[in-house]
């Protein structure tokens, strides 16, 4: 077997584990949505509370709210529109069916958001627990872009790096946001992380397929 082959092949496999490891994730918090281990993870995080860190979490979170994420990956589309980068434009778009993989699972699981008598809560969540949409669409939408940073040779290097860099900060940074805010337990940050990886890869896999013809 040749060396490409054999890497697609091990990302394969890769890609089928996270997405069976999704489907024990989902099994556990059916069976047990609330447990010791989330309690636990939440109450190590929050005692760091301050003022200073308070914002910078909300921050963190902020471009995964509505109407802000549609609106930022709609105005990403139409930059790389507008510098002729048709193609990209249209990939990130896609980035928006990760809020209807998320709408659709979380109605299936049906999992309550945490309770106010076992977490601090900075703010209201109308919809289900898990998965984290918020983690889902970090992972796809800027884990896509820094795809994108690293293949578009023809913007500055500089640039490039800048924006992947706090893409990657973003994507790393989210799941302890919204524990730190009290919006989601562990298993919902980090089922939406596990199958964020997928999604993406599947992605960037037809991307560069039809980049590199």
């Amino acid at each position: 077997m040749e060396p490409t082959a054999r890497k697609k092949k091990i990302l394969l496999y890769v890609m089928i584990g996270l997405i069976v490891g999704f489907l024990l994730i989902t099994a556990f918090v059916v069976l047990l949505p609330t447990t010791f281990i989330d309690i636990k993870f939440s109450e190590e995080i929050q005692e760091h509370r301050n003022p200073l860190l308070d914002t910078i979490m909300k921050a963190i979170s902020w471009p995964g709210t509505v109407p802000a994420s549609p609106i930022i990956v709609f105005v990403t589309a139409l930059l790389f529109y507008l510098f002729r980068y048709k193609k990209e434009a249209l990939f990130v778009l896609l980035t928006l069916l990760s809020g209807l993989l998320s709408t659709i699972i979380k109605w299936l699981v049906n999992r309550p958001r945490p309770s106010d008598t076992l977490v601090i809560i900075m703010g209201k969540s109308s919809q289900q627990s898990f998965p984290s949409g918020h983690v889902l669409f970090y992972v796809i939408f800027f884990g896509f872009i820094t795809v994108l940073m690293f293949e578009l040779k023809s913007i500055a290097k500089p640039l490039r790096l800048s924006i992947a860099a706090v893409c990657i900060f973003l994507i790393f940074s989210i799941p302890a946001s919204r524990i730190y805010l009290g919006a989601h337990w562990f298993t919902d940050v980090l089922g939406g992380f596990i199958l964020g990886i997928p999604c993406l890869y599947l992605l960037g896999y037809q991307y560069i397929k039809r980049t590199r013809v």
